[in-house]
Order: C-alpha cells, then sequence, then structure tokens
C-alpha cells in the first residue's frame, strides 16, 4: 500500500503565491498599525501628562490622536495599496495587448523563460504551448511580471486593517494613563507600552523572516525613546505655561 493510500486524500487547499502574498500584505499592515497606534499615542499622552494634564485631558487627547491617527493610516495605505494595484492591472493590460498582436513572440518568449529556469529547449517549448493553450495571460504574468491576475491586492482590505490595528494599538497606552491612579499611571503606561512593542516588533520579524530579537530591541528602544522625549517636552512646556 503506497503512503498516499494510507494517509487518505492530500490537503491542496494551501495559499498560492499571489493569494499569500496579498495576505502577508494586510498583515503586515496591521502589525505595522498596531505598532504606530502604540508609539504615536503613548508619546501623544506621555507628553500630555508630562504637562500635569487631568485625566480628562488625557482622555481628549488620546482620543483626538487615535481617531487622526488611524484615518490617516488607513488612508495613506489605501493610496499605497492602490498605486500598486494600478501598476499591476497597467502590466496586466500591456501583456494582453502583446498576446492579442503578437502571439507567437509572446510564446517564443515564454518559452525562453523556462528554459532560462532550467529545462530544456524542446520541454520548455511544449511548456509553453500547454500553459498558453490553457491561460496565456496567467502564464505570462505569473512567469514574466510575478503577478496573479485572480489575486492582485486588495487596497480596501489593507485600509481596514491599518484603520483597525492602529485603533486598537492605540487604545493600550490610552486606557492604561487614564484608568490608574495618577500616582501609578505613568509607569503602568510605560510597562504596558513596552510589552506591546515586544508583542508588534516580534511579530513583524516573524512576518518578514527576521531575526526576531533584534526587531524587538529596535522596537521597544524607539517606543522607550519617543516617551521619554515626549514627557520631557511635555514637563518642560508645562512648567513654563504654569
Amino acid at each position: 500500500m503506497s503512503a498516499s493510500q494510507g494517509q487518505g486524500p492530500v490537503d491542496h487547499d494551501e495559499a498560492h503565491e499571489g493569494a499569500l502574498g496579498d495576505r502577508l500584505n494586510w498583515l503586515r499592515a496591521a502589525v505595522l498599525g498596531a505598532n504606530d497606534g502604540v508609539v504615536s499615542t503613548a508619546g501623544l499622552v506621555m507628553g500630555v501628562a508630562g504637562a500635569s494634564a487631568t485625566a480628562t485631558e488625557l482622555l481628549t487627547a488620546g482620543l483626538a490622536g487615535l481617531l487622526a491617527g488611524s484615518l490617516s493610516m488607513a488612508a495613506g495605505e489605501y493610496v499605497s495599496v492602490s498605486t500598486q494595484r494600478d501598476a499591476e492591472q497597467a502590466a496586466l493590460a500591456k501583456e494582453r495587448r502583446e498576446l492579442h498582436l503578437t502571439p507567437e513572440a509572446e510564446l517564443a518568449e515564454l518559452a525562453g523563460l523556462y528554459e532560462a529556469k532550467g529545462l530544456d529547449p524542446e520541454l520548455a517549448r511544449r511548456v509553453a504551448v500547454q500553459l498558453t493553450a490553457h491561460d496565456a495571460l496567467a502564464a505570462h504574468a505569473e512567469t514574466e511580471l510575478g503577478i496573479d491576475p485572480e489575486a492582485l491586492t486588495d487596497p480596501w482590505r489593507a485600509a481596514w486593517a491599518s484603520f483597525a490595528s492602529f485603533t486598537v494599538g492605540a487604545v493600550l497606552p490610552l486606557l492604561a494613563i487614564v484608568l490608574p491612579p495618577p500616582a501609578h499611571r505613568l509607569w503602568i503606561t510605560v510597562v504596558a507600552v513596552l510589552a506591546a512593542l515586544v508583542v508588534t516588533g516580534h511579530a513583524s520579524a516573524r512576518l518578514g523572516g527576521a531575526d526576531p530579537r533584534r526587531a524587538v530591541l529596535r522596537n521597544v528602544l524607539g517606543g522607550g525613546i519617543a516617551m521619554a522625549v515626549t514627557y520631557v517636552v511635555g514637563t518642560i512646556l508645562g512648567a513654563s505655561t504654569g
């Protein structure tokens, strides 16, 4: 009995490269959005707290920063991903025209690409002919352009991911500095923010295939410096206007 017979049917539902790329795009946007929400809101409320603000003032400033930041992140991500999608669609439109006007040249080009990947000329030609007969645009798009026509990047998904993740990230420092008693709000906020930065730094490193330790260290140092600087500036401004 073969291994496949003993193990039952094989699951072929894994994500294809294009779908995986789109999923990674919005996951990365979500992680970066959460990180920005944590750092920017923490810096804002720490600066306001340095000026001896009340809980109401901290909440007002934090909510304003949360709304402005989340909308800005969503708009920026939408524009960025829309630009990428426009470029992909333009490349596909150009490929369609070339396939319509010069099909033989495109077939030879596709065969050459497969030959460059290591196939012998005869096999490369056969593969190109069969894939062209099945779906010429998909074959050229994936091999020549690295694009899956059925899985283009989605700007709305990336925008919503950034908006939601920034909001989630911003809520943490906002609650950490508003809810505790005034005597404990600063250190509780610092601990909560640094812990969140460890999580977002580790997640972003894993998504990018980088070393989590270095990413976490950079994240924590950057967030810590941002909070320290804004708190000192807020303290100085509070003393000068007091």
